[in-house]
Formats: C-alpha cells, sequence, structure tokens
C-alpha cells in the first residue's frame, strides 16, 4: 500500500459502505442520485451528498516536516425503494430498517473482504474510519432530492470519519542540525528537554536525556529516590538494565540484545524507572514519560546496478538494501526519503526484505530492501536517505549514488 493510493479512498469508503449493506440486509445496494434509480426492483440507495473538511485535524500532519493530508468527513444519505418509484410503502419503510441496522451493526468501518484496490486505500489511514448517524430533516432532504421529479422521498443520513487524502508533494524534510554526517554513526545531540511532573511515592522522573536515543546508547534519567535497590528501567515492553545509580540520577543501557528479543519498533514509548518490591514480589512504577526510541541506518547500498533512462530528463532507479537497526516491520510506518539540493526529491513507503541469502537470515528490523521501478525513476545523481519509522526519524543520512560511474 502507498499513500498515493489514498486519492481513490471517498471511492472506497463508497464501496465498503455498499458491500456492508448488500451483505447484512441482503438488499441490492445502488450508489447515485435516489431521483435515478437503477433498478426496478427492491433496492437501497446510497448516495454521498456532502463532502466535508474535519476542522479537528485541519492542520495535522502523519509526521513532522510534512503537508498535512486532506481529512475528510463523507456524508450520505439512504433510501429504500420497493420498485423503481416506490420509496414510501411499507415494504420500502421494512427496506430502510434493514439497512440502518447493517450501518448501525459496527461503529468502525471493517476493510475486510474488500478489493484489494480498496484495502490499499483506507489501509493507510492511521485513524479508525468512524460510522455516526446524523439527523435527517425534511429540509435537507427536500434540498437533496431536488431532481427530474423533486420528489421527497423518506431517507436517513449517516457520516463516515476521518477518511485521509495523502499529499501528492513530498515532504519538507531537510538534514538534521548538529550531526556531522561525515562520521558512519553520529550520535543525536543536546540539548533536551525534560518534562514536568507531580512527585509521587517512589522513584519519580523528571527529565529523561537524551529524549531520542537509539539502540546500545545509554540514557540518562534525573529525578528523585533514583539510588534505591532492585530497579530497571521499562521503555515500552522491554526492561533495560540500570549501569549507574545517585539519588538523583540513573543511567540505563538500551541493550541490543533486549531489545531484539522484546520485538519493540522505533517509535515513542513509555518509560518508567520500576521498583521490584522484594517483601511482596510486586512492582511500583514511577511516572511516566515519553521516550523515542530511532532507527539506526548505518548503510545504504545499491544492488545490481543502476538502470539509467537516457530522457530527457536523464533519470535513475535501482533496488536499494538499507542495513541498520529498528529499520521496521511491515505493520510500521516507514518512509524513505530522497534529498539532494535542499529539498526531498520524493519518498517511499513500501519495503521488502533483502533478497535470499546464505543462512543464518538476519535479525529481525536490520535489513530491508526498496525496490524501485521505472515509474519511480528520478533524475540521476546523489542523494542523502532520510529514514523515519514511526515518526522518528534516524540521524544517520547515508548517501547513494544512483547514476553510473
Amino acid at each position: 500500500m502507498a499513500l498515493a493510493d489514498t486519492s481513490r479512498a471517498i471511492g472506497a469508503v463508497s464501496l465498503a459502505l455498499k458491500e456492508r449493506i448488500d451483505t447484512i440486509s441482503g438488499i441490492t445496494v445502488s450508489v447515485g442520485r435516489p431521483s435515478t434509480p437503477a433498478t426496478s426492483n427492491p433496492h437501497i440507495n446510497l448516495f454521498l451528498y456532502e463532502v466535508s473538511f474535519d476542522p479537528y485535524l485541519k492542520n495535522t500532519p502523519l509526521n513532522e516536516g510534512e503537508r498535512p493530508p486532506l481529512w475528510v468527513v463523507l456524508k450520505y444519505l439512504l433510501t429504500a425503494f420497493e420498485a423503481a418509484e416506490d420509496s414510501d410503502s411499507e415494504k420500502a419503510h421494512e427496506h430502510l430498517g434493514a439497512a440502518l441496522r447493517a450501518v448501525n451493526t459496527n461503529d468502525l468501518l471493517r476493510l475486510d473482504g474488500l478489493p484489494l484496490a480498496s484495502i490499499d486505500a483506507l489501509a493507510p489511514n492511521p485513524s479508525a474510519l468512524h460510522v455516526t448517524f446524523d439527523e435527517s430533516p425534511p429540509d435537507l432532504v427536500a434540498k437533496l432530492m431536488q431532481g427530474p421529479d423533486d420528489k421527497v422521498r423518506l431517507s436517513a443520513c449517516f457520516q463516515v470519519r476521518p477518511v485521509m487524502i495523502a499529499p501528492a508533494e513530498p515532504p519538507e524534510y531537510s538534514l538534521l542540525v548538529g550531526i556531522d554526517y561525515s562520521l558512519n554513526v553520529p550520535a543525536p545531540t543536546d540539548p533536551y528537554l525534560g518534562l514536568d511532573v507531580i512527585p509521587s511515592m517512589g522513584p519519580v522522573i523528571s527529565e529523561i536525556s537524551p529524549t531520542g536515543f537509539e539502540v546500545d546508547e545509554v540514557v540518562t534519567v534525573r529525578g528523585t529516590d533514583m539510588h534505591l535497590s532492585d530497579m530497571y528501567v521499562s521503555v515500552g515492553p522491554a526492561r533495560l538494565p540500570i549501569v549507574m545509580q545517585r539519588p538523583d540520577e540513573l543511567r540505563f543501557h538500551v541493550d541490543p540484545a533486549i531489545i531484539a528479543s522484546s520485538g519493540i519498533s522505533a517509535g515513542s514509548h513509555a518509560v518508567n524507572v520500576v521498583k521490584k518490591l522484594t517483601g511482596t514480589g510486586k512492582t511500583r512504577k514511577s511516572n511516566t514519560v515519553v521516550g523515542n526510541l530511532v532507527p539506526t541506518l548505518t548503510l545504504a547500498d545499491i544492488d545490481g546496478g543502476v538502470n539509467i533512462n537516457a530522457g530527457p530528463p536523464r533519470t535513475a532507479f535501482a533496488a536499494i538494501n538499507l542495513t541498520g537497526v529498528l529499520l521496521g516491520l511491515d505493520t510500521d510506518d516507514t518512509i524513505l526519503a530522497f534529498f539532494r539540493d535542499g529539498a526531498v526529491e520524493t519518498t517511499f513507503d513500501e519495503f521488502t526484505l533483502p533478497l535470499p541469502g546464505p543462512p543464518p537470515p538476519p535479525p529481525p528490523q536490520t535489513k530491508r530492501r526498496l525496490e524501485m521501478a521505472l515509474g519511480d525513476a528520478v533524475p540521476a545523481g546523489d542523494y542523502k536517505m532520510i529514514l523515519m519509522v514511526n515518526g522518528q526519524r534516524a540521524p544517520q543520512s547515508p548517501k547513494v549514488h544512483l547514476d553510473v560511474p
């Protein structure tokens, strides 16, 4: 699934609703204006009468540095027919009740059973699609029914939100300030901001530094009662060892083996200092702060050579293997941006595992592969690779030479 597929999201929602109503009610569903029925048989008409923009998500981007997508609200009108022109009979009213029951079966719009193209259009949506009923006063229905017959028909209204349509422009990422990209594996730089907290019994966190950290890094936690015995630090599901303690400060190691075995991905995670209570065997957690576990991109290399399109313009595409730590699973929101001349040329969000090699297989999340096709070709030249996983960006941006020597 690619973000570009979200351009078909509105049609995919209409198809999903049609399939739901048809399957649950057992009545044929047509999509279009209710004044022009497509069949003379009993049927339900589904009419998209308004597309509005969600005011609560209007300026909300998927990731920092990206242009916000369009977050739209789709409003539908349901009308039931016993025959081509009969929408006011007892049978028509029964059909309308069956359609309302189908819409009300689940307040979330499921993607199960839809065609692959519809799933690709709706799956990138980070929020579940909520189905809620609206009032359908006579004046609204009368307005919507204006047409050749100008007949008011008994109908019901509902809406689906928020439907995402991603922007076509690449995001405006830039290289990180304070990072020396000539080094192989630079570390994030200070300063980092702490969080204000309310004191409570046991260890209390006032600051974590850095707030963004990589695997195998040592992270400092400041606060009170940091010197107590039998403690560890939890980052999401991972229990990480403490390597230094003082009353107002401790440090923990983001152990590679523990991170790998926990199944955690890069992203924002809850961080707690956990005290083991030896008398009862229970644990007491500190207050929670957010720590950002960032991916590490150590290498981006071309596999199999660069394909050149002489043009004009002269463009190139290739298969690129990424190597590092926490590069993301298929279920993670992973974006690779091609950056040069102070701007992002294009982005990709679909990856595979590298081609099979000799055993043993690589550890999870250490290898990803981008398969560019002719339609993905970019102007030939050198590009910095910017990787983001679940909103967290790798501090490294290795260079890829998309050209012949």
